[in-house]
């Protein structure tokens, strides 16, 4: 692996550096942080999880919302690298569409960590490392509880994440090949909700009024999504949990809620706590130390026999 600390640490005593115990030499980085945006109550925890992070290291940590929009995220890192911060650490909102910039940042010897969201380059030397969680598996998980708790049959409507974004590409495939086996389990109807709370209420809304009461399940690729899809579904009359069944992916607090109240069959987690994964990754990439390529988090199901259980100690 390249060594960063040397080229990008110049200002002062490479030895003196060298010799530092991490969490000193942690103090002295910089690092940009391109988020995606505000969307959801997982992408809040993601940012929260980040910045305190980097207070508690003394690291600065240069913070941009991308507000939604892959341009003002490419903006971002330019930005950064104008500024020589030490590491850049992208959350990219789509997959496609990073190759120039990351060129930019190699250029500069200004080591890229991709988080959460996976992208989609010719050379994977233009990052050093992706750290995020596993959304083919999500999704596998997902299907594999429904066709056992549904007994294999079923019509579903699929609340998709961002198109383009790699969770929304993972879970809409994982789920699809996780159905394959259960020709009852049908999906017949499938819109975007952009990962956003309203997005899910709103497509929910129409997806009633279009299929009524052929409607059993509920497939949502993020919780917020589903949770907005309860809110309509209530508002319609009908109970979610008896009436329609629904199956989510993130759980953050709210939603391993809403599965203790029945309300959400099941959401399988998530995990957004990246912070203290992230800076112990960046801080051995400086030292010239390896990293994996690729980072996985542990992430677990909730649904009735457990979710209530897992409350109290649930920290997003």
């Amino acid at each position: 692996m390249k060594n960063y600390l040397i080229p990008r640490l110049m200002r002062g005593s490479v030895a003196a550096l060298l010799l530092c115990a991490m969490p000193a030499f942690a103090k002295t980085l910089t690092v940009g942080f391109a988020q995606t945006g505000a969307e959801s109550a997982w992408r809040t925890a993601n940012t929260d999880s980040m910045k305190s992070e980097a207070e508690k290291r003394g690291i600065t940590l240069k913070f941009s919302d991308g507000q939604g929009k892959q341009e003002n995220q490419i903006r971002a890192v330019r930005s950064f690298i104008t500024q020589g911060v030490d590491a850049i650490v992208i959350a990219p909102i789509v997959e496609t569409g990073w190759e120039p910039v990351l060129k930019e940042a190699k250029r500069a010897r200004i080591p890229v960590i991709v988080t959460d969201r996976t992208v989609q380059v010719s050379d994977e030397s233009l990052y050093v490392c992706f750290i995020g969680s596993d959304f083919y598996s999500e999704g596998k998980m997902a299907a594999d509880w429904l066709a056992k708790a549904v007994k294999g049959t079923g019509n579903i409507v699929e609340l998709q994440g961002t198109p383009g974004s790699a969770p929304a590409n993972e879970r809409r495939k994982a789920f699809a090949d996780g159905l394959a086996a259960h020709p009852g389990l049908k999906i017949i109807d499938s819109q975007s909700g952009d990962f956003r709370r309203s997005g899910g209420k709103e497509v929910m809304e129409a997806l009633l009024k279009k299929h009524g009461k052929a409607i059993n399940i509920v497939y949502a690729h993020n919780d917020d999504m589903a949770l907005g899809a309860i809110q309509a579904i209530e508002e319609a009359g009908l109970k979610p949990g008896q009436d329609i069944l629904l199956v989510s992916i993130d759980a953050i607090k709210e939603a391993v809620a809403a599965v203790a109240e029945g309300k959400l069959a099941c959401t399988v987690e998530c995990n957004p706590l990246f912070g203290p994964k992230v800076y112990d990754t960046i801080a051995k990439i400086l030292a010239g130390q390896s990293v994996p390529k690729k980072d996985f988090n542990k992430d677990e199901l909730f649904d009735a026999t457990n979710a209530a259980k897992a409350l109290p100690s649930r920290q997003y």
